[in-house]
């Protein structure tokens, strides 16, 4: 048997390996989403509640989208912002906004050394300043995709859920980059929602996040992680949920369109921060993300080294040429058509049928993310959020 073929070979094995991976993941995990029948119909009661916003020289933002928020459908609700230490015109602007809105409370931090710095120190502070037991959180670039937001968010919660997950879409924008971030956060979704529907909830994005309030004080807050400068939503989520206390809204009218980056640089800079977490994961997350992860890499990255031999390999005893062909292009199709018929539904309920066009692109750029950023997170730690 020459070299090659013992190559090709190898790569055929962990070509096939990692698609079969690939497709019971996706039809075990993801199709749970694909499926999911969204609530309907308006809630029987309506549920105080607390939104809290951590905000840090946030001005343009909290001018574009503060009111939206103050403006929702709903008739018990507050607005906690936390104005963390800001020098730019963000108090001139939360003061104006108080005297037309009596539900905005503001919560005024000063820069001083005996103040931990961080988001959780001032996410903290708005919990404890807050006055209902039902609290959603969400972020100062973050606007609303409708005024039934908060209504829809209140209306997942019942005795035995006490911790609400939504979603939390980019803006669409022109380009390649802009098409990624939707799709790295769609896949993203599409994991962290599904996990929930398996009753195994391993995290959320505070962009759109809900949970009770007697939870964070009964489980002692951010203090297991309080060290970490990140991971006051995914963290808190992983430590927290359990089997039954975790409900799903994706409503297209619950979700919070949220601002992307629009340099490579700058989103590099905080995919580095966001990813930096998942090692603290409980250890059967990890373990199961990881193996997506890697099947995901394996696949793409044992395919494109197959594609060479297509015309450089012409005998083998084990594996004809023609063969080789039919099983590169054979794998390939059948994951591209599990792929469709479950992203498709979960993008629509996503509201970004958009992606469907350009899978195999992103796709292929989503693997080298994982390997990138994931290798990254094992080694990086946040220093600062703004």
């Amino acid at each position: 048997m020459e070299i090659i073929e013992i190559i090709v070979i190898i790569l055929l094995a962990l070509l096939a390996n990692a698609l079969l991976v690939q497709v019971l993941y996706h039809c075990f995990m993801f199709i749970r989403l694909a499926i999911y029948k969204n609530p309907t119909g308006e809630p029987a009661t309506i549920q105080p509640v607390s939104v809290i916003i951590a905000a840090r020289n946030e001005y343009d933002n909290l001018e574009k989208h503060l009111e939206l928020i103050l403006e929702q459908n709903h008739s018990k609700f507050e607005v906690v912002v936390v104005n963390d230490c800001s020098w730019d015109q963000t108090a001139t602007l939360l003061e104006r906004l108080q005297i037309r809105y009596s539900h905005l409370k503001v919560v005024t931090l000063l820069e001083q050394e005996k103040y931990p710095k961080g988001k959780k120190f001032a996410l903290t502070l708005g919990i404890k300043a807050s006055e209902h037991e039902l609290l959603v959180f969400t972020d100062a670039d973050c606007k609303p995709a409708s005024n039934m937001w908060l209504r829809n968010m209140q209306t997942r919660f019942t005795p035995n859920k006490h911790i609400i997950l939504s979603y939390s879409p980019y803006k669409k924008m022109s380009g390649l980059l802009n098409m990624f971030i939707r799709f790295e956060t769609f896949m993203t979704g599409q994991s962290y929602l599904s996990f929930a529907l398996l009753k195994d909830a391993y995290m959320g994005v505070g962009r759109n996040l809900a949970y009770r309030k007697s939870l964070f004080f009964n489980t002692k807050g951010f203090a297991s992680h309080n060290h970490l400068l990140s991971g006051d939503d995914d963290l808190f989520v992983n430590e927290t949920a359990s089997q039954n206390n975790v409900a799903i809204e994706i409503r297209k009218d619950s979700f919070m369109v949220s601002e992307p980056k629009e340099n490579w640089a700058s989103w590099r800079k905080q995919k580095s921060r966001h990813m930096s977490t998942g090692k603290y994961y409980k250890g059967r997350h990890q373990f199961w993300l990881g193996v997506f992860s890697v099947s995901h890499i394996l696949f793409n990255i044992s395919f494109l080294a197959l594609l060479p031999f297509i015309f450089i390999y012409t005998d083998g005893i084990y594996v004809h040429p023609e063969q080789l062909l039919y099983m590169i292009c054979g794998a390939y199709g059948f994951r591209l058509l599990v792929q469709l018929c479950i992203y498709y539904p979960n993008m629509k309920k996503m509201n970004d049928t958009q992606l469907i066009f350009l899978l195999p692109v992103l796709d292929l750029m989503y693997s080298f993310y994982l390997f990138a950023f994931g290798l990254a997170g094992l080694f990086s730690k946040p220093k600062t959020w703004s």
